[in-house]
C-alpha cells in the first residue's frame, strides 16, 4: 500500500519493510516511554507527561533536538498490544496525559493502540505533539481520539521552511493542520487533577508574572520546594509552540501575529528560546549559536504588544540538556 500519511506522499509500501521520507516502516519503533517534566506547566504538572517518543520523522530540521531518533534509527520494534500497555503503564505511574511525540508517521497504529487502550481503561487526555507537518486527512482520523493538540509552527518565510526543514510549504501545511487541529478541539480547557483523581495539580517552580496586561506563565525547573501557581492542568485544547532561531526573529514575529490574527486567545502561544546549535557549521553557520536574550525578548515583547494574554515563555538557561532526554529504551 502507497503511504501518504504525510504531505511528503512518498508512495512506499511501507509495510512490506520498506522506509519511507519518515525513514520508518510500518512498524511501530518508540525510543522512549517516561515521564517528562519539560512540557508548558500546564501539560506537565508535578507528576509529568506520559511520554511516548517514536522514531523517525517527516521533516529534516537541522537544528533537531531529538535528532538521534528523528533522523537516525534509535528504537525498538513494538507491536500495537505493547503500545496499548505502555500508555496503561504510564497511566499506573500517575502521568498527568499521555503525550504522543513525533507520531504523524505512525497514525494509524496509534488509532488502533488507543482504541484497545480506552477500552482496557485508560482514561487521561491524550496530547498529539507534532512539528505541524500534517496531512488534514490523518489528522481526521484522530477526532474524538486526541485532547491536546501540541503543534509547533516553525516559520512562515518558506525560503527558512525549505533551508530548514527541506520543506518548501511548511507554512501553507502547517496553518492548515493547526486550523484542523482548533476544529477539533475548540479553545482550551482546564482541570484540577484532584477533580479528576489523577494525581496533584501543582507547577513545580512555576512563577507568573504580570506584563502589561498579558499574563505569561515562566517554564521554570521542577521544584518541589515552591508553591503551585496553578492548580490546574490542560482538559483540552491547543498550544501551538514557537521556536525562536538565531538572526529570524523577524520571521518568529510574523508566526505570532499569525497565530494571534488567526485564533486571538481561544489557543495558547508557547513562544521557546531553547535552541541548541547543533547544525552543520560549515552549511548552516547562522545556526551557529544560541539566540541572545534580545532576540528573543523583542519577540515577547512583540506578543505582549499584539495582546496576547495567553502564551507561555522561557527564561534563564533553558537551552540546555534536560531539555534532551535519553533516548535509552526507558519504559519501551
Amino acid at each position: 500500500m502507497e503511504c501518504r500519511i504525510c504531505p511528503r506522499g512518498c508512495g512506499v509500501d511501507r509495510s512490506k519493510g520498506a522506509r519511507g521520507f519518515c525513514g520508518e516502516t510500518d512498524g511501530i519503533r518508540v525510543a522512549r516511554a517516561a515521564l517528562h517534566f519539560w512540557e508548558e506547566p500546564c501539560i506537565s504538572g508535578k507528576n509529568g507527561s506520559g511520554t511516548v517518543f517514536f522514531s523517525g520523522c517527516p521533516l529534516r530540521c537541522v537544528y533537531c533536538q531529538n535528532r538521534e531518533i528523528a533522523h537516525g534509527h534509535s528504537g525498538k520494534e513494538i507491536s500495537m498490544e505493547r503500545l496499548a500497555e505502555i500508555f496503561l503503564h504510564l497511566q499506573e505511574q500517575g502521568a498527568n496525559n499521555i503525550n504522543l511525540v513525533t507520531p504523524t508517521h505512525f497514525v494509524p497504529q496509534i488509532v488502533k493502540a488507543l482504541e484497545r487502550a480506552k477500552a482496557q481503561g485508560l482514561r487521561l487526555p491524550i496530547v498529539y505533539n507534532t512539528g505541524s507537518y500534517e496531512c488534514v486527512e490523518t489528522l481526521q482520523r484522530l477526532e474524538g481520539l486526541v485532547d491536546i493538540y501540541l503543534p509547533d509552527l516553525k516559520y512562515v518565510d518558506n525560503r527558512l521552511g525549505l533551508r530548514y526543514s527541506q520543506a518548501a510549504d511548511y507554512f501553507a501545511v502547517a496553518s492548515r493542520a493547526i486550523a484542523e487541529m482548533v476544529r477539533q478541539v475548540g479553545e482550551a480547557r482546564f482541570y484540577g487533577e484532584t477533580e479528576c483523581q489523577v494525581g496533584e495539580a501543582w507547577f513545580g517552580g512555576e512563577t507568573a508574572r504580570q506584563v502589561g496586561e498579558a499574563r505569561f506563565y515562566e517554564e521554570a525547573a521542577h521544584q518541589e520546594d515552591e508553591d503551585p501557581v496553578e492548580d490546574e492542568l490542560m482538559s483540552r485544547g491547543v498550544i501551538v509552540r514557537h521556536l525562536v532561531l538565531p538572526g529570524c526573529s523577524e520571521d518568529s514575529k510574523a508566526v505570532v501575529r499569525y497565530l494571534y490574527e488567526t485564533y486571538g486567545d481561544g489557543i495558547y502561544i508557547s513562544i521557546m528560546n531553547q535552541f541548541t546549535p547543533l547544525a552543520d557549521p560549515d552549511r548552516y553557520p547562522e545556526l551557529g549559536r544560541k539566540v541572545t536574550s534580545e532576540e528573543y525578548d523583542a519577540v515577547v515583547d512583540y506578543a505582549i504588544e499584539l495582546g496576547v494574554e495567553h502564551g507561555f515563555i522561557q527564561e534563564g538557561d533553558t537551552a540546555r540538556e534536560s531539555f534532551i532526554p535519553a533516548f535509552d529504551l526507558e519504559g519501551v
